[in-house]
């Protein structure tokens, strides 16, 4: 997606807000609690990158987990259960969209077109869907710590 390109939608939030409740990071959406409060305020570029990084580290741990193995019954997958996508929408986007939304009603991932990687082939859907979203929390942790906390000035002598 080009920052000239219509927004996915108008807010990446996912109804789970925990900024509200002192998170620095957002357990719904992952954006830093910032980016939750001047939404409203930020210009499309600013939108675009918030997108951009929000994508990259969930495909990121997506990719780490599972594989599509059938991307043309993972998009019918899709259509059937009214989920939308992108065209433009990563594999492991498209996956990510599938197991959030319908998890808890998967037994095993073929039939939607999709494999768990090993070590995390033993997992139902529903702990996979649930350690995606962990892992993708705690990247998100991380990255708003590595990049936009300042660290504690150290006295020097």
């Amino acid at each position: 997606m080009r920052a000239s390109e219509p927004l996915r939608t108008r807010t990446p939030c996912a109804g789970r807000c925990s900024t509200t409740y002192g998170d620095l990071v957002c357990r719904g959406c992952k954006r830093f609690a910032d980016e939750v409060v001047s939404w409203n305020r930020f210009d499309d570029a600013a939108k675009h990158a918030v997108w951009q990084r929000l994508l990259m580290l969930r495909d990121q741990v997506v990719a780490g987990r599972l594989e599509v193995i059938d991307r043309a019954l993972l998009e019918a997958q899709l259509k059937q259960h009214r989920i939308p996508f992108l065209s433009e929408d990563s594999d492991a986007s498209r996956a990510y969209l599938l197991l959030r939304r319908g998890a808890r009603h998967m037994l095993t991932l073929e039939p939607y077109g999709l494999r768990a990687l090993v070590p995390f082939d033993a997992l139902t859907p529903l702990a996979l869907r649930d350690l995606v979203d962990a892992d993708y929390q705690r990247l998100s942790e991380a990255h708003f710590e590595r990049y936009f906390v300042v660290p504690d000035l150290v006295e020097r002598r």
